[in-house]
């Protein structure tokens, strides 16, 4: 049997999908599953399907472009900022940015509406991405999140004061039977195995009843939410995450600190979560990259205010 070397651009999830879309042929009979077995001799015909016609509009939105090359570019997000389109939502995102910033050139395998999206982060969520540029460079990055060896640290502002210093949190988390537009921790089967590591690094005590904590997370998944998720279910939800908490700590603030928070993070809805930290294997360089950035105004002008008052 001949393997086409083209399948090495290919990633197994997308030749899965190939193949459960009718695109597999075994000696001139379609096949539909992907668990489907090999008993006798033949040929395997596989039909990769020209891309569908990107409908995004490219804009010329300006980017903080951290690194570019030819094969994949590097970007630090601002907090409202949608990664890519959905329905009802296609313009002004990242992806409509990138393709006038790239010219088109963004890999395909996203789909119509991601190309070149190899990870997400939320709308409100500040930091760095990487994008891929052609379809090689996706799936190597794509693998190499999957299989954990990328570095995605994140800084975060939260209420109350962590029970340990530092810990992993390791709950599953699935999509919320109360809400479905909310993940939760579940002990159920159907919700995905996640793992996120914390450390404090500091602890701003306000006044007897309200602690605020800066602590970085090291992601070992990428679920939807997950930090907001974990760190709620441990009892420090992030500041001004109106999904996970209900922000009743602010309520107790001196009147400063408490406007600057209400109008900063609790009004729009921003959780004070940053990507800080990226890294990867390029491989095409085949090197090691790592990226950083700093804390934006919002997080950092809020930790000089919890320098100058806390206890």
């Amino acid at each position: 049997m001949f393997i086409s070397n083209k399948l090495n651009n290919y990633s197994r999830n997308r030749v899965q999908s190939l193949i459960n879309e009718g695109n597999l042929e075994f000696n001139q009979e379609k096949i539909t599953q992907s668990a489907f077995k090999l008993k006798q001799c033949g040929i395997l015909r596989l039909t990769i399907p020209k891309l569908k016609e990107i409908k995004i509009e490219p804009q010329n939105i300006q980017l903080n472009v951290v690194y570019e090359d030819n094969n994949l570019i590097v970007i630090n997000k601002n907090a409202g900022v949608v990664v890519h389109p959905a329905v009802g939502n296609s313009n002004n995102t990242l992806v409509n940015a990138l393709l006038y910033h790239c010219k088109n050139n963004l890999s395909g395998i996203g789909g119509v509406l991601r190309p070149g999206v190899v990870h997400r982060i939320d709308k409100m969520t500040s930091g760095l991405l990487v994008f891929a540029k052609d379809d090689y460079t996706h799936n190597s990055l794509s693998e190499q999140f999957k299989n954990k060896t990328t570095i995605r640290e994140y800084n975060l502002l939260t209420w109350n004061h962590p029970s340990k210093q530092e810990g992993t949190i390791e709950n599953r988390i699935g999509r919320s039977k109360i809400n479905r537009q909310k993940m939760s921790v579940t002990n159920s089967s159907v919700g995905k195995k996640a793992v996120t590591s914390y450390k404090l690094i500091k602890n701003y005590k306000i006044n007897k009843k309200c602690n605020i904590s800066h602590i970085k997370c090291n992601l070992m998944t990428g679920r939807t939410h997950q930090i907001r998720v974990h760190m709620s279910y441990m009892g420090n939800p992030l500041i001004g995450d109106k999904k996970y908490s209900r922000n009743n700590h602010y309520i107790g603030l001196p009147e400063k600190l408490k406007n600057f928070i209400y109008s900063s993070f609790i009004s729009i809805e921003r959780q004070a979560l940053h990507a800080r930290k990226l890294g990867f294997f390029h491989p095409n360089k085949k090197k090691e990259m790592i990226f950083e950035s700093k804390l934006p105004n919002d997080i950092y002008n809020l930790i000089l205010f919890l320098e100058k008052i806390s206890i």
